[in-house]
């Protein structure tokens, strides 16, 4: 098996492209999708500042024949999309709170979690997710290579603010013995040498322990058209038997799986060494519905063609609303809507400016690749602007009451999977 590895200095702009599928290491990729050049997500220049040259990359995706993983065509360097000064920080969304005091509530149920277990969090962002452990009486420790990981600290939850690898591994191992639980929640398809990663969860885990991870679903994201999270951030995009295939690779053994609701439709995957634990019967239940082979290739060529038509509608509905004369801003910038604004090709003639909740890392700064600014909400509410595009239309049921109850008067508009009014 040739193993996904790259060798920085060989691309271009600090980019190496895909040509071995980055679980299997096949080369038979077919092109899916090109969504064209855009700039990392969460590289966001302040308000006012001088026009300066960023770094644009393809974002095309490929599927392999072999292993049917979906991935992305170019592997941009960690160190580009996820500066230190990285925006995002997972507490700000009430589903994903939700979601980690559940998975805590679930994991600790079901493998009978003591006070003595140690808990690691890969990725582990402002803590949200290890917070949950940390309530329930647990060891835990995060690893977060962001200056995010500070928020961490300061809330007196411990954090390695490192890159994790292999070196890491071994360093926690040493220094707080096995971890019973490792979580991985929207990180595992972010790290590039996906095997790298996994020795290094193998070597920190405990003999009984087990594995979580939590990514974006494959078939969820073609069923309801999320094509805004397809960007460099997200290498890889798992069904459960992409998944299942990479972590055998390793000795490890799918043994739970189901959905969840995060991020518009994820997977929870729980893997352990291979006999240490039963197999349920959701594994198969999740296989037995995904389309594999020719099957995946051709509902991929689908998703294509509705992507484009998907793009064309919310273009025409928003220049009938501009004819019209109406001003038209957005409803939160999550990392998903910079894909939307620049392949739909949204800019400041179109969309005045995108509001954020108080205390968001990202107000006084501009949409990437764009000079629209990010403000307050409180500014929504003053204005009332004819119309408001909810970018976070993933929550958008949950986030449309709120804005409501606060005094917002106008349109309400979700952009996928159908642009429509609310």
């Amino acid at each position: 098996m040739r193993s996904f590895k790259v060798a920085r200095g060989a691309g271009t702009g600090g980019s190496v492209p895909v040509e071995a599928c980055q679980i299997c290491g096949s080369d038979r990729l077919d092109a899916v999708l090109s969504l064209g050049y855009m700039p990392p997500v969460n590289q966001m220049v302040p308000i006012g500042q001088v026009p300066r040259q960023q770094p644009w990359f393809p974002t095309d995706l490929l599927h392999c024949r072999e292993c049917d993983l979906v991935q992305l065509g170019l592997a941009v360097d960690p160190v580009i999309i996820f500066p230190p000064e990285y925006p995002y920080t997972s507490g700000t969304t009430k589903l994903l709170r939700d979601n980690f005091a559940e998975l805590q509530r679930e994991s600790s149920a079901m493998l009978g979690l003591t006070e003595k277990d140690l808990v690691v969090d890969i990725g582990s962002n402002d803590g949200t997710l290890i917070s949950n452990f940390q309530k329930a009486g647990n060891r835990i420790l995060g690893i977060e290579p962001t200056d995010v990981g500070d928020i961490a600290n300061s809330r007196g939850i411990p954090t390695i603010k490192r890159y994790f690898g292999k070196e890491v591994a071994r360093e926690v191992q040493a220094s707080h013995g096995p971890a019973k639980v490792i979580t991985a929640a929207n990180c595992f398809a972010h790290i590039e040498d996906v095997h790298a990663i996994v020795d290094g969860i193998v070597e920190m885990l405990s003999p009984d322990g087990v594995f979580i991870s939590e990514s974006h679903y494959l078939i969820g994201l073609l069923d309801t058209l999320q094509y805004d999270t397809v960007y460099h951030e997200h290498l890889r995009y798992y069904s459960v038997t992409s998944l299942k295939h990479l972590l055998e690779l390793h000795d490890l053994e799918v043994f739970h799986a189901r959905p969840i609701p995060s991020h518009g439709g994820s997977i929870r995957v729980y893997a352990g060494r291979k006999g240490m634990h039963p197999v349920q019967p959701s594994v198969q239940q999740m296989l037995d519905v995904e389309p594999r082979g020719d099957a995946m290739a051709k509902r991929l060529k689908e998703f294509k063609h509705d992507v484009l038509l998907s793009k064309l509608r919310l273009l025409s509905m928003l220049r009938d609303l501009k004819e019209k004369d109406a001003r038209i801003v957005g409803i939160s910038a999550p990392s998903r809507a910079s894909t939307l604004f620049n392949y739909v090709g949204l800019d400041d003639g179109i969309i005045d400016y995108v509001c954020e909740i108080p205390g968001s890392l990202k107000i006084g700064k501009c949409m990437p690749g764009t000079a629209i600014p990010v403000v307050d909400e409180t500014r929504l509410f003053e204005d009332q602007p004819e119309c408001a595009i909810i970018f976070s239309w993933h929550i958008a049921d949950e986030l449309a009451p709120k804005l409501r109850a606060k005094g917002y008067k106008g349109q309400l508009i979700t952009p996928l999977p159908v642009p429509r009014f609310l």
